[in-house]
C-alpha cells in the first residue's frame, strides 16, 4: 500500500488543461463520474465546459505517461476520530472503513486476519458483478466491498490463492469442472451433456465430469469420502497441511499422478513405455484400451497415436 497523488482531466478527450469549477468534496466526486464540471483548454474543446475525470497515481514512483494510474483504496482511512477496531478494539492511525449503513471499523492488521481465515475457509463470496469479495465481519447487510484490490493487502501468496480460487469459482458457477488429478486444478468448461473431460491445456488427464474419477465405461462407483463436519474433532489443525502429513496419503497421491484406470474395470495401471495400447493386467478383465483416450483401442487410435 502507498500514498496516492489525486490528479485530473477532462472527461472528454483526456487532456490535463483543464480548470474545475470546484474542488471535490467526497469519495463520490472523486470515484462517480459526470459530478464535477471544469473548463478544458485543449485545443479539441477548446475551453468548453466539460465534464471531470478524477484519478490517482503512485507518489512513490516516477511515471510512465498519461495512462499511468493506480488504483484507489477509498475504504482504507486515516482515523481522525479515533474510533476502535472492530475487533481487537485498538485505536489504530489508519483504518479500513466498510461499506456498511454503520460504517463497521477495523485496523489493518484485523482485516487481514479476517481476509486471511476466510481465505483458508473458501468463504469469500463469489459475486457476477463484484468479483470474489467480502462483507462486513458484523453480517450487515449491503456490505460487500466493491473495489477488490484492498485484498492487496494479503500476502503475496495468499493474494495469488485470492486469485486462484476466484477463478475457480467462476469456472464452477459457469458450470465446468476442476481437474481432480493432484497438482493441477485446471478450469474446464465442459458442454452440458458431456461426461467424459480431457484437461488439454493442463496434465492431459481424462476423467468423468460426474465422479471426477478417471474415465470409466458405465455406471460411476461410490468414491470414499473423508469425515463430515459433525465427526471433526474440536482440535483444529489447517486442512493443507494435514493432508500433506498423510503417510498413507503420499502412496495414494504418487499412485494417482502415475497411473490411469481400467475404463472398464477401473483397475490403476501404470505405462512403462512402448505404445499406447493398453491391456488390463487383471485377470478377469483383460480389457483393451488406449492410454491416450483411456476409451476402447480402436483402428482411429492406432493411425493417430499409436506410439505416441
Amino acid at each position: 500500500m502507498k500514498a496516492g497523488k489525486l490528479r485530473v482531466r477532462c472527461g472528454h478527450c483526456k487532456s490535463g488543461a483543464v480548470t474545475v469549477a470546484r474542488d471535490p468534496c467526497c469519495w463520490e466526486d472523486v470515484l462517480t463520474p459526470d459530478r464535477v464540471e471544469g473548463h478544458c483548454e485543449s485545443t479539441q474543446c477548446n475551453g468548453q465546459l466539460r465534464f471531470c475525470q478524477f484519478y490517482f497515481r503512485c507518489a512513490d514512483h516516477i511515471s510512465q505517461g498519461e495512462e499511468d494510474e493506480a488504483v484507489a483504496l477509498y475504504l482504507i482511512k486515516n482515523n481522525i476520530k479515533e474510533v476502535p477496531c472492530l475487533a481487537c478494539t485498538d485505536v489504530s492511525n489508519t483504518v479500513l472503513v466498510f461499506p456498511c449503513s454503520e460504517g463497521h471499523v477495523t485496523c489493518l492488521d484485523c482485516f487481514r486476519q479476517y481476509c486471511s481465515s476466510r481465505l483458508r475457509e473458501r468463504r469469500f463470496h463469489s459475486d457476477k458483478n463484484l468479483g470474489y469479495t467480502l462483507p462486513c465481519p458484523a453480517g450487515c447487510d449491503n456490505s460487500f466491498i466493491e473495489e477488490t484490490h484492498h485484498f492487496r493487502l494479503l500476502s503475496e501468496e495468499e493474494y495469488a490463492q485470492y486469485q486462484r480460487f476466484g477463478a475457480e469459482e467462476f469456472v464452477l458457477q459457469a458450470g465446468g469442472v476442476l481437474c481432480p488429478q493432484p497438482g493441477c486444478g485446471m478450469g474446464i468448461l465442459v458442454d452440458g451433456g458431456c461426461t467424459k473431460v480431457a484437461c488439454v491445456n493442463g496434465c492431459g488427464f481424462v476423467f468423468c465430469k460426474n465422479c471426477l474419477q478417471g474415465y470409466h465405461i458405465g455406471e460411476c462407483q461410490d468414491v470414499e469420502i473423508g469425515a463430515t463436519a459433525l465427526e471433526q474433532p474440536s482440535y483444529s489443525v489447517d486442512p493443507g497441511r494435514a493432508a500433506q502429513a498423510r503417510w498413507d496419503e503420499a502412496s495414494k497421491v504418487a499412485i494417482k499422478v502415475t497411473t490411469k484406470p481400467c475404463p472398464k474395470c477401473r483397475t490403476p495401471t501404470e505405462r512403462d513405455g512402448g505404445c499406447m495400447h493398453m491391456i488390463c493386467t487383471r485377470p478377469q478383465c483383460g480389457f483393451h484400451w488406449c492410454w491416450v483416450c483411456q476409451t476402447p483401442w480402436s483402428r482411429d487410435c492406432m493411425g493417430s497415436h499409436w506410439f505416441g
